[in-house]
């Protein structure tokens, strides 16, 4: 079995709206909770644990080096 994680988008609020607004992150619970931002619940998703960082962020360059399991 590969070794998957679950990941959110990482929400920030907006100051003047008070609306949530994506950062344009994806990270672990652990990660977005310990930085003060709000997970999204509604876009729970997996990807392998050797495409985070050292902080629990979803890395591109990671994913891109790695091989996907299956074709996307």
């Amino acid at each position: 079995m590969l070794n998957f994680v679950e990941v959110f988008n990482v929400m920030d609020v907006d100051p003047t709206t008070g609306h949530a607004v994506w950062t344009g992150l994806t990270g672990t619970r652990t990660a977005i909770e310990r930085d003060g931002f709000v997970i999204d619940p509604q876009a729970p998703a997996y990807c392998l644990r050797a495409w985070l960082d050292e902080r629990g962020y979803l890395d591109s360059e990671l994913a891109r080096q790695h091989p996907r399991p299956w074709g996307i």
